[in-house]
């Protein structure tokens, strides 16, 4: 019995391990089937809506590979999202994220009536906005993302 149990188990182990290597070769197929030209750009819409350190980092990570693709985008930081200007930790400095899109050309900005509830105010890397502007940016994107 410990026997086939031990030969079970070694099956199973095959098993998984080839069916490992297929997913990471279907996953180089679809990365390449992922790939576009720049002829197919895109108007992106960001709505960011946190200030959690690594959702906010991936957020900008997101506009700035996005922005590099050749595609417009827009950040329209709402809720909490406010208060990413600024936020920096020791892993994701979002902050640096935020001004890097910016440098590059992004726009960013932020609902006017959520800095004013956190008594923030806007800046020159995101001016203070409001919420029919944000639904003119959704409005004018192809797509909206998020985070």
């Amino acid at each position: 019995m410990k026997k086939s149990l031990s030969f079970i188990v070694a099956l199973l182990c095959m098993t998984f391990s080839m069916s490992n290597v297929s997913a990471s070769n279907d996953a180089g197929n679809i990365e390449n089937d992922l790939q576009i030209t720049n002829e197919e750009t895109m108007k992106i819409a960001i709505i960011i809506e946190t200030k959690e350190y690594e959702k906010a980092w991936n957020a900008f990570r997101f506009a700035i590979v996005a922005k590099e693709q050749g595609n417009e985008v827009k950040v329209f930081l709402m809720g909490e999202g406010v208060e990413c200007v600024g936020l920096v930790h020791d892993k994701y400095n979002v902050d640096e994220k935020l001004n890097d899109f910016v440098d590059m050309g992004g726009i960013v900005l932020a609902c006017g009536t959520c800095l004013l509830s956190r008594n923030l105010e806007g800046s020159d890397v995101c001016p203070m906005s409001n919420m029919m502007t944000c639904v003119d940016m959704v409005m004018w994107a192809d797509k909206t993302v998020t985070f």
